[in-house]
């Protein structure tokens, strides 16, 4: 799970290659499919549309976003 510093939006990346956002209260605000390559994702949304991220010093760039890995409890 990896969340904003306002822990307003949280994106799940799931081992089958699908991610689930949420932003707020609205759960599965945005639902699609990822693949890695090195630090590198590409995104494609359920609707079509896409997006890309990189990991760097453990932080994902996610178009405009930063977000941080979750610590699980």
């Amino acid at each position: 799970m990896w969340v904003t510093a306002d822990g307003h939006i949280r994106q799940e990346l799931l081992p089958d290659g699908r991610y689930d956002e949420a932003r707020g209260e609205r759960r599965s605000a945005y639902t699609g499919r990822y693949t890695v390559t090195g630090h590198h994702l590409d995104y494609v949304d359920d609707t079509g549309f896409t997006a890309t991220g990189d990991i760097r010093d453990g932080v994902l760039f996610h178009e405009h976003l930063v977000l941080y890995k979750e610590e699980q409890a």
